[in-house]
């Protein structure tokens, strides 16, 4: 095994793991902060220890590296820091961190790349010390004010984590929606959310250019819209997705294929182009979830240990995800758009979140279950649950997408 960054991969370091301790911190000071609403007084003041914090975050990032580290030194398993290569077909050379070099040849190989943030190429905006949301997770202040440049899933959550920490955030969406892969419907309720967490979102408009450089100052950077107008904040993160790291390891010297995004390409097997070579995670293309690379190796694994691929692959596996905003979204399967724009004629089964008897007693203002049916066959091809814990009451709907389909006698 080959690694030249991070020990225990993107997750653990830089994405879902430390992402996921801020909201925990923010959704705690959030509560604290409406505790009134529910009888609780002395609260209402809350402030966020920065340093405490990070140790919070740290401390959780710390302990599954470690735990990484040590089972990959266990017996049987080489261990290698450094940066690795493709020179041939089933060949690799490694530049280790010592400063030597290794070549290794193997009748397998499997090819576990990860991402990196997308710079999208906007006038001045790498010289403006933006923020990434790799750099945002090293937070040495909460900015009075922030802009967020990304109306996707890694932008609106940023914007919920940064506005319960105390920035006053502005959000910049160039479509019509937050989300722009949901339906519109359950967009507006996560929307709404945030408006009452004090976002502000900016929607069909571009970021053209950058002036200033991030700093103290209220209107240290500019962001200049195609509008014609300009936002101005102390600080600015970039959250305009993630591009794979696909480049400067010589796929091609092994004959693996990329598409023009530069996710390599493979079936359903997670086969590339090169024989005995595999691919998974975020460079194949992969849905940049965890869950969804662990199933890649699943995958992988079966044939490794020659078992029957028939119960191994990619094929019609249904990804479930959820975003952790004060109201949260959890999907699984088609949403509505998606299911008309494929030519299926759909019922939709839909109530508002307010309208189920626990949400009334948790004051929920904002949020929907929503089913979408196909109308022939009456099979559940999608469910989007939007609104508090959805993430958490999502395990019962993606446990019956698990379960086999009932035939009629």
């Amino acid at each position: 095994m080959v690694e030249r960054q991070y020990v225990g991969g993107t997750c653990i370091n830089v994405a879902c793991i430390p992402t996921k301790s801020l909201v925990a911190s923010a959704r705690w000071i959030r509560d604290a902060r409406t505790d009134s609403l529910f009888g609780v007084s002395g609260t209402q003041d809350a402030t966020i220890n920065l340093s405490a914090l990070r140790a919070h975050k740290e401390g959780i990032v710390g302990a599954m590296v470690d735990a990484h580290e040590k089972m990959f030194s266990a017996p049987g398993l080489d261990f290698i820091r450094g940066e690795a290569q493709f020179i041939a077909d089933k060949t690799v050379e490694v530049a280790t961190e010592d400063g030597n070099s290794r070549t290794i040849t193997a009748d397998r190989i499997l090819v576990n790349l990860g991402s990196r943030p997308l710079l999208p190429p906007i006038d001045g905006l790498a010289d403006s010390g933006a923020w990434t949301s790799e750099d945002i997770l090293r937070l040495e202040r909460i900015p009075e004010t922030l802009t967020i440049i990304g109306g996707g899933y890694i932008g609106v959550e940023f914007a919920q984590i940064m506005a319960d920490f105390g920035s006053k955030v502005t959000l910049i969406a160039d479509t019509e929606h937050i989300f722009p892969r949901e339906d519109a419907d359950a967009a507006a309720e996560v929307a709404a959310g945030l408006k009452d967490s004090g976002v502000q979102i900016l929607y069909s408009v571009r970021a053209e250019k950058v002036t200033g450089h991030v700093g103290e100052a209220a209107d240290s950077v500019s962001v200049h819209l195609s509008d014609g107008t300009q936002v101005h904040s102390a600080a600015l993160l970039v959250a305009t997705g993630r591009v794979p790291n696909t480049d400067q390891v010589g796929l091609e010297a092994a004959g693996i294929d990329v598409d023009d995004r530069g996710m390599i390409i493979v079936d359903q097997y997670q086969r590339t182009s090169a024989d005995g070579v595999w691919a998974a995670g975020d460079s194949a293309d992969t849905p940049m979830f965890t869950h969804a690379s662990w199933h890649d190796f699943r995958v992988i694994r079966a044939q490794f240990d020659d078992e029957d691929t028939q119960f191994r692959s990619t094929t019609g596996r249904n990804i479930p995800y959820a975003v952790f905003t004060a109201v949260e979204l959890a999907r699984i399967g088609l949403s509505e758009k998606e299911a008309v724009e494929s030519g299926l004629a759909v019922r939709i089964a839909k109530i508002p979140a307010n309208a189920i008897p626990r949400a009334k007693a948790m004051r929920v203002q904002h949020g929907l279950w929503k089913a979408i049916v196909d109308e022939h066959t009456d099979k559940i091809l999608g469910v989007n649950l939007v609104g508090p814990q959805s993430g958490e009451v999502f395990a019962v709907i993606h446990f019956g997408f698990q379960m086999p389909e009932e035939k009629s006698p």
